[in-house]
């Protein structure tokens, strides 16, 4: 059911949605301070691009640096990023084949208000990673 669900939101928003953090995160990228961010932006980008059979979790050891790093994001882009996954998850949620799709674009906004010291693992072994 997974993939059945995947191969939709591959079509219908997952796609763009990857390109656009790809985009952002090789932006970031071009200096060295924004290296950070742009790692974490393409994290999100893979989360976004297939979302369904996976979760975020806390990255263990991420302290003072990821709590900096995220109020900076947070500020800067993280909650525009949220607003957008906001609008079109309540798009998605119109017709009920897209419920799903929507919950998933929920699913994202936590990520994609604070991404640094996450990681995203298989929804099998959440605690794996940590």
């Amino acid at each position: 059911m997974k993939t059945i669900l995947n191969l939709i939101w591959l079509v219908l928003s997952g796609f763009w949605l990857f390109l656009g953090y790809v985009a952002a995160g090789l932006l970031l990228c071009v200096t060295i301070i924004g290296i950070p961010f742009g790692v974490a932006a393409f994290r999100i980008g893979g989360y976004a691009l297939w979302p369904f059979g996976r979760t975020v979790v806390d990255r263990r050891g991420a302290g003072a640096p990821s709590f900096v790093g995220n109020v900076l994001w947070l500020v800067l882009a993280g909650w525009w990023l949220a607003l957008g996954h906001i609008v079109t998850g309540v798009a998605l949620c119109v017709t009920i084949i897209g419920i799903p799709l929507g919950i998933a674009n929920f699913k994202l906004i936590p990520v994609s208000l604070l991404p640094l010291g996450k990681d995203v693992v298989s929804s099998d072994q959440p605690f794996a990673a940590r």
